[in-house]
């Protein structure tokens, strides 16, 4: 069988495959149906056996082909076709097993030579899946189970609590029902547990997000407590967090110190973290010997800002000096772990260098680092603002220790800071003096401390209505730091504290344009534009603040009355409405909604808002005389008395409001309590002419013996006021323009000359009721009252602005301070 076999010389390697890729006749498959000898061996069982597939199409294996003689002779084709592994050419050929390509035993039973299978057909239609198998709507209820987990999650993450947790319901719910129907159809070991701890957690998560607290203790309780949940005792550090939520510190120790207990020693970063919230418990009742064996622990195993800034806050808690200086440094040697700034500053001129240094320069990475940057800064500025005054004799040579420690640190430019915080310490202490001298220091600082340092100085002077350095210092700042909008504000204000309000709002829009968000400049040249009469632009300005600062009272208010000085008082309401709904005990807005409602004619709504106004702050003389007179025009005289009695207390000596009181007695007709009154008034009083002339009405009226008394002192008090105006007259030289007046004119109650610029010696006209010394006296009659009083106002068109109208126009008002800028400690 062997004989025809030959192995390959050794020394004619490169001979070994030459031909093999010819063409020959002898491969055409084309014959071989009218092959005989072939037919007959793809007949015997030899041929039925699986072809093996030469790697080289048309090629076959030389195998014996079993006859029915029962020889076996190596397969010739009628063509001359040569057996593969035969000698060839006289080369031997290697034996291939890798039938030839296309060829099927269905080819030899009459069926055309088909290796795409073309004439099959089409394929047969796909099993359609039986949807009411217990298998498959098994699969459909967990695939809706992960979609509720889902979207529960989707919507916590969007801010969505109430629907989370509706959504983490329905996943329990049906979770369920899916646990019963596999243990009616497969055995308890094919349960999904990872799926029911994803539901349950998911829930208990849920619960806590919505502050119920209880549920979701009692869901965490489910899984800690199931023996069949790996790691579940992690958890417990969740459990924890509520009841830290809930003040319940002991239980809350309780569980970290569980969960610590099961969480093996590799995952050093958990169990750091649970040591801080246990080192935070101890904070919070008060353990701080417990706490600082916390964080004395974190601090030598893994430090961090955190652990660091409270070990100092406990060892401050119990006093201990040189522990506070030791946790400070220990504080400052905390590694940030971000690179140095330099790798953001191009090195050379190469375009595709500065490319990536300004992809990079604020990418998140970046901001990372910049975030953790001034969280170090914040903790080290604090923790030296709290140990400063109680390490040393003094807080100044506290401050300059930690000014030492930090300039040999990492953060050598929190030195500077620290320095201007120092100089604010002594602002809170009232040490002006020691305040502008360690601000001075950094006048030959660097640009960006010096400007610092004369902001704050500019701030302090101005402050202090020294204008003259105030300008200088601003001048500095702003010299110093052209772009510190802080520094333009201050010199704008300088500016407008010395009337030159175009030049001060040119300052200010500086500051703007170098900081849009300077909300200190946009108030300020609000005011500034108020000023110049510029209502338009200042209400503009204005509505600029409020998209700013929505909840600004003060911003509101500047709204309100620059909307009442264009005259268009119900938008000036409706500001107003607004501004007391931020604050809504301010007397000062609710005194002016209630004039503005006045001015419009409602005195409904007007009463309201001055009573209001009255109710948080009654000692308003202005509210009180409003309401008065309001009860004396709607003939409540009963009702006036509190407030004039009241203003009798504010104002003692005016004798005004004690005689508006007995004016009120008289009026609703208890003439006794109105005689004791004038009498009481006479005593304090004796030498008020309208006071004797009621005290002689009433006694003849009644007809006591003291008529005569009061009636000579009357005579007298009439006499000598007669002498004294024509002295007064005569002193004059005869000038017309004389501006005395009779004490007893009509209309006046006091009978005393009032003083123009004076407020609290005013008398408004709505008191003008009280009968003069030439109209008649009628003790009984209701009709006194509606003759006497005429409504002082008259008519719309021709009404006097009001009090409070007056102190708008003549006087600042206090939150028209203009907006200063102090450097954040």
């Amino acid at each position: 069988m062997m004989q025809n076999v030959h192995l390959a010389p050794e020394t004619d390697e490169d001979d070994l495959y030459s031909g093999y890729n010819d063409y020959n006749p002898t491969y055409d498959t084309e014959e071989l149906e009218n092959d005989t000898a072939f037919q007959q061996a793809v007949r015997t069982s030899h041929g039925r056996r699986p072809p093996i597939t030469a790697k080289i199409p048309s090629t076959a294996v030389t195998r014996p082909v079993a006859t029915g003689y029962g020889s076996k002779t190596s397969l010739a084709s009628s063509m001359g076709r040569p057996m593969t592994g035969a000698i060839q050419d006289g080369v031997t050929r290697p034996m291939t097993a890798v039938r030839a390509a296309g060829f099927t035993k269905a080819a030899f039973r009459g069926s055309a030579f088909d290796p795409l299978g073309q004439s099959r057909g089409p394929a047969p239609p796909l099993e359609t899946k039986n949807e009411d198998s217990p298998e498959e709507k098994i699969r459909q209820l967990e695939k809706k189970v992960n979609e509720l987990v889902e979207e529960s999650c989707i919507a916590n993450s969007c801010g969505d609590l109430k629907l989370a947790l509706e959504k983490a319901k329905d996943a329990g719910r049906k979770e369920r029902v899916l646990v019963r129907q596999r243990e009616q159809v497969t055995t308890p070991e094919n349960i999904n547990l990872d799926l029911t701890y994803l539901v349950l957690f998911n829930l208990a998560s849920q619960y806590s997000a919505n502050d119920m607290y209880a549920e979701a203790l009692n869901t965490y309780q489910v899984i800690v407590k199931n023996k069949i949940f790996s790691n579940a005792g992690r958890l417990k550090v969740n459990m924890g967090n509520i009841y830290l939520k809930q003040r319940n510190y002991s239980k809350a120790i309780k569980f970290y110190r569980m969960a610590l207990d099961q969480i093996p020693s590799v995952h050093k970063e958990m169990r750091i973290k649970i040591m801080q919230n246990i080192g935070v418990a101890f904070i919070k009742t008060g353990q701080y010997s417990d706490a600082i064996n916390s964080f004395e622990h974190i601090m030598s195993m893994a430090p961090n800002l955190k652990a660091g800034f409270n070990l100092i806050l406990s060892y401050f808690a119990i006093g201990d000096r040189e522990k506070m200086k030791k946790a400070f440094q220990k504080l400052i040697a905390v590694p940030l772990e971000i690179d140095d700034d330099d790798k953001y500053i191009s090195p050379s001129d190469d375009t595709h260098t500065n490319l990536v240094i300004e992809a990079i320069k604020n990418d998140h990475l970046r901001q990372m680092e910049c975030e953790r940057k001034a969280m170090a800064e914040k903790y080290i500025m604090t923790a030296a603002k709290l140990i400063a005054p109680v390490i040393e004799s003094s807080f100044a040579v506290g401050y300059d220790w930690c000014v030492e420690v930090v300039k040999a640190s990492q953060y050598v430019e929190l030195a500077n800071d620290l320095e201007i915080n120092k100089a604010i310490t002594y602002l809170r202490q009232k040490d002006f003096n020691q305040a502008v001298e360690t601000l001075k220091m950094f006048e030959k600082k660097d640009s960006r401390v010096k400007s610092a340092a004369a902001t704050n100085l500019s701030f302090l002077y101005y402050l202090e209505n020294e204008f003259a350095q105030a300008s200088s210092y601003a001048d500095l700042a702003v010299n110093s730091d052209r772009y510190n909008p802080s520094a333009l504000t201050n010199k704008g204000n300088t500016v407008f504290a010395n009337g030159d309000y175009e030049k001060a709002a040119e300052f200010y829009k500086e500051a703007l344009r170098n900081d849009s968000s300077c909300t200190e400049a946009l108030y300020n040249i609000g005011l500034t534009y108020k000023k110049l009469n510029r209502l338009e632009e200042a209400l503009d300005c204005f509505l600029k603040l409020h998209a700013i600062l929505r909840n600004s009272a003060q911003v509101l208010y500047q709204i309100a009355n620059v909307y009442e000085l264009m005259e268009d008082p119900n938008q000036a309401i409706e500001w107003l409405m607004q501004l007391i709904s931020v604050v809504p005990t301010d007397s000062r807005a609710l005194s002016k909604l209630g004039e503005l409602y006045d001015s419009e004619g409602d005195k409904s709504q007007a009463f309201q808002y001055y009573y209001e106004s009255y109710r948080y702050f009654p000692s308003n003389i202005d509210v009180i005389e409003w309401l008065g007179a309001y009860y004396i025009d709607t003939q409540f005289c009963e009702k006036a008395i509190q407030y004039f009695e009241r203003a009798s207390l504010i104002q003692p000596m005016q004798v005004k409001w004690q005689l508006m009181v007995a004016s009120c007695f008289r009026r609703s007709g208890n003439y006794q309590k109105a005689l004791d009154t004038y009498k009481d008034i006479h005593r304090k009083f004796p030498e008020n002419v309208e006071c004797l002339r009621f005290l002689v009405r009433l006694c003849t009226d009644i007809g006591l013996k003291e008529v005569q008394e009061y009636a000579t002192k009357l005579k007298r008090l009439e006499k000598m006021k007669e002498i004294r105006e024509q002295r007064i007259k005569s002193g004059r030289d005869g000038s017309g323009g004389t501006r005395s007046k009779r004490e007893g004119s009509a209309g006046h109650e006091s009978g005393q000359n009032c003083s123009a610029s004076s407020k609290g010696e005013r008398l408004s006209a709505k008191l003008r009721t009280l009968p003069g010394t030439n109209e008649p006296y009628e003790s009984s009659s209701n009709k006194e009252i509606d003759a006497s009083y005429v409504d002082p106002l008259g008519p719309q068109t021709e009404r006097p602005k009001t009090a409070a109208k007056k102190r708008v126009e003549e006087e600042d008002f206090a939150d028209e301070d203009l907006g200063d800028y102090l450097l954040p400690e």
